[in-house]
């Protein structure tokens, strides 16, 4: 492509004439506006290296940045007014290795193996020791005959890549949890290790505590604007691409009508559901060619019940995956259980806000999870809530590195349900990419936004 730097000039670009010039002036200035942030906010004119759009756990990825390289300026800008409204403290916690895709497999190892030495990384002095509440009781996945070569496709990726998993047969899976109904069950696959459920609130409000502790200048607000720079180049083939340079954001305060312009020389897009609507703001996904490509992420709705069963599996419950699409999870001690499903594509609830429909509970989840555990018949909801998936709408996998049309924003967004599991691993690799131009870590290269734009799909078959 005539006059296109690569990535890596791009990169020595931005500490060259950002970094170099300014380090000093931003350095004290954030000295000087960080104990009086909250009062003064809407006073103040937020110059930032690194700023990061949030409703989910990727503050992993300035936690990363400030460790490795003391000299960067972050702020995190929070898309939505409260993480109450987050993906991430409304699922359901889960963690596991049992995907299809390699990359998926070694994220979630790579994820775990943070979450098991959580406060060496995160670890703030004089404060409590950060207690995930991690329940090590392993995924339980159940195919029907149809699937069940699937399954054990996917074993083997998972063994290759270094996951503890076991097949069992309907008769151990019945040994083993003798409160199955094993009816159409084939086949099993369960987790033997670095899988189960943790506290989500607990992991985000760690990573949110330690960035704070290294400086780190969080907003609260909604992103309204950008202001950005435009350049029209031709590729080898004569097409125009346009690129473009977020310069800064405008940034609403909550219950306020003031707006904050924060300027940046880095975006990570780390929107969740909302990424897409980023992307459209900086009118990317318009015009014809490359320039035509949106980000395929929207927002999901998705149903969380809890209910209350005391006759229920008990202690030795595992995160049941059933082939109905149904799932479920002890909550606590005491005869509860975290349970819902995924409804079919056609009817896909409104997303316009997060109520319940309860009656979904009682058509879709129930009889599935009444016939997988008989003692599931007398059960209580005793709560529910809903919460938004980032979904995916190419392939349902991650969209991870730089966009390819916004010059300095990088993606880690549509990861459909597995994005908490993966933040941390994710967040690591963003980081690289932004330090050193490449990953060094875990090659996540099949997650760029380029295979959307070749119309390769990379898909990963135990979305959940």
């Amino acid at each position: 492509m005539t006059h296109m730097s690569s990535h890596r000039d791009n990169v020595k670009d931005v500490h060259s004439t950002f970094f170099g010039a300014k380090i000093s002036r931003l350095r004290s200035r954030q000295k000087k506006i960080l104990p009086y942030l909250y009062e003064y906010l809407s006073c103040l004119q937020i110059q930032t290296q690194v700023l990061i759009f949030e409703i989910r756990i990727l503050p992993s990825v300035i936690f990363v940045i400030v460790e490795c390289n003391n000299q960067f300026v972050c702020s995190l800008i929070m898309l939505c007014l409260q993480y109450s409204r987050a993906s991430t403290v409304l699922s359901a916690g889960g963690i596991r290795q049992q995907f299809s895709l390699p990359e998926n497999i070694h994220l979630s190892l790579a994820s775990a193996d943070f979450m098991r030495n959580i406060n060496e990384h995160l670890g703030v002095l004089n404060e409590d020791p950060v207690d995930l509440q991690f329940n090590h009781s392993g995924y339980l996945f159940l195919a029907s005959e149809g699937v069940a070569h699937i399954m054990e496709e996917n074993y083997k990726t998972q063994s290759d890549a270094g996951a503890k998993v076991r097949l069992l047969s309907a008769s151990q899976l019945k040994h083993k949890f003798p409160w199955i109904n094993t009816d159409g069950v084939v086949l099993a696959s369960y987790g033997l290790e670095n899988e189960g459920w943790l506290d989500p609130w607990m992991l985000l409000n760690a990573f949110r505590r330690k960035a704070l502790s290294m400086g780190v200048i969080q907003c609260h607000g909604e992103v309204t604007d950008f202001k950005y720079s435009i350049q029209v180049l031709r590729n080898a083939d004569g097409e125009e691409v346009t690129l473009k340079s977020v310069k800064s954001v405008k940034v609403q305060m909550p219950n306020s009508l003031e707006y904050q312009p924060v300027e940046c020389a880095i975006v990570v897009n780390a929107a969740g559901a909302f990424s897409g609507k980023l992307t459209e703001m900086l009118e990317v996904g318009v015009g014809y060619g490359m320039n035509e490509i949106p980000l395929p992420v929207e927002p999901r709705k998705r149903f969380v019940f809890v209910v209350h069963c005391p006759d229920g599996p008990g202690l030795d419950s595992p995160f049941l995956i059933d082939y109905s699409g149904v799932y479920f999870r002890r909550e606590g001690l005491g005869g509860n259980y975290i349970c819902g499903a995924s409804p079919e594509e056609s009817k896909e609830p409104d997303v316009g806000d997060l109520e319940v429909d309860h009656q979904f509970f009682e058509e879709n989840v129930w009889p599935s999870l009444a016939s997988r555990v008989p003692a599931f018949e007398k059960l209580k909801v005793c709560s529910s809530w809903a919460g938004f998936y980032d979904y995916n709408t190419f392939d349902q996998n991650g969209i991870i590195g730089l966009h390819p049309n916004i010059r300095n924003m990088y993606l880690a967004t549509g990861f459909s349900g597995h994005g908490l599991q993966h933040s941390p691993a994710v967040g690591r690799a963003v980081a690289e990419l932004i330090l050193n131009g490449k990953y060094q870590t875990l090659d996540l290269s099949a997650f760029s936004f380029r295979r959307i734009m070749k119309q390769e799909p990379v898909m990963e078959r135990n979305i959940v």
